[in-house]
């Protein structure tokens, strides 16, 4: 199911004792939590009851049974309860319990019972925004809906495309009175890695920022979008190709103190290393072949990115850009693991280049 026809869906008031929310993707995400809020809690709920109907519980704190058994359980205060379970995917098995000496925590048996005789009002959520839909994380995610079998709904939420992402941003600034060209819309969200969800905050403060009818320059995106910030970014790549681990690490810093999200940091610049690759296996010498080139393929590309790519195509030999792919499927999965800290994954991925 998709999330445009689970509002469908709700907004008719047909909502499912249990729901399954499975991918990355965060803003429509958040528009069918408050749709299904809405549905279940009613329009017209006080504050109080909407507080007292909205439950969160995390599978990283609590076991599965201790999360049915809440919403199996009536309460004087709150008839209507929607039940959001983050992390849900920590009820699958692990060690022990994958061989059949379950701890409670994986036993998805409290679930079915759940779903055989549910309270009426009640609405539960199992929210997996860990795995992507496909890809390296598929065979995950699969495990995940599996496990979740018995739950009658499951709403995918796969991470939004570039094309997508540029035709919500062209709404929003339509809808905000903003005047924005082709290259700069472009290049807003390629500086938020086509999150849906950054492109409406980023557009709203460029709306605040420019004033109605006002027009949005390179420049003002550049002031006002905080993001893996092309600049940025463009000179850690040229420390890179310098060997200059005391400059990366000094960007690496810059990226930090900005508040970049660094998984997103890492998705910028391993499409520019892949475009390099691309225009180096084509041949391709200089700005003008390598925008024509994408262009011809549909693949937006602006002069000023061409004159980049054009940079680092000539700063790197083949094999470096292969290896600094595969090294960024690497950092990529070892940021989506249980870590320390992001930031020392990205300084022993950079370090790792520079050797």
């Amino acid at each position: 199911m998709s999330p445009e026809q689970f509002i469908e869906q709700v907004r008719k008031g047909k909502a499912a004792p249990a729901y399954l929310f499975l991918g990355p993707e965060i803003w429509l995400r958040d528009q069918c939590r408050a749709e299904l809020s809405e549905a279940v809690l009613g329009k017209d709920a006080t504050e109080e009851e909407r507080e007292a109907g909205a439950v969160r519980h995390d599978l990283e704190e609590m076991t599965l049974a201790a999360v049915v058994d809440d919403a199996m359980s009536l309460s004087l205060f709150a008839p209507r309860r929607v039940i959001w379970i983050s992390r849900a995917e920590a009820a699958l098995p692990k060690g022990r319990a994958s061989r059949g000496d379950d701890d409670g925590k994986g036993d998805a048996s409290h679930l079915d019972a759940y779903l055989a005789d549910p309270p009426p009002g009640v609405s539960i959520v199992f929210d997996v925004v860990r795995y992507e839909l496909d890809g390296e994380d598929k065979t995950k995610a699969e495990r995940v809906r599996k496990f979740f079998g018995k739950v009658p709904h499951v709403v995918e939420f796969p991470r939004w495309s570039a094309p997508q992402a540029r035709t919500l941003a062209q709404t929003l600034a339509r809808e905000a009175k903003l005047r924005i060209g082709p290259e700069e819309l472009t290049h807003l969200v390629e500086a938020v890695g086509a999150s849906p969800a950054r492109v409406a905050t980023e557009i709203e403060k460029l709306r605040l920022f420019a004033g109605e009818g006002g027009t949005v320059t390179a420049d003002a995106i550049a002031a006002m979008v905080p993001q893996a910030q092309a600049t940025t970014i463009f000179k850690l790549v040229d420390a890179l190709a310098k060997n200059d681990r005391r400059g990366a690490l000094a960007l690496l810093d810059v990226l930090v103190r900005e508040g970049e999200y660094l998984p997103l940091a890492l998705q910028f610049l391993a499409a520019l290393f892949r475009q390099a690759v691309v225009a180096q296996e084509a041949g391709l010498r200089g700005s003008g072949q390598i925008q024509g080139h994408f262009s011809k393929q549909g693949v937006a590309m602006w002069p000023s990115r061409a004159a980049q790519l054009a940079d680092i195509s000539g700063s790197f030999r083949p094999p470096q850009l292969r290896r600094a792919l595969r090294r960024i499927a690497d950092c990529d999965r070892a940021l989506k693991d249980i870590r320390p800290d992001d930031r020392l994954v990205m300084e022993e991925f950079l370090l790792g280049l520079m050797r």
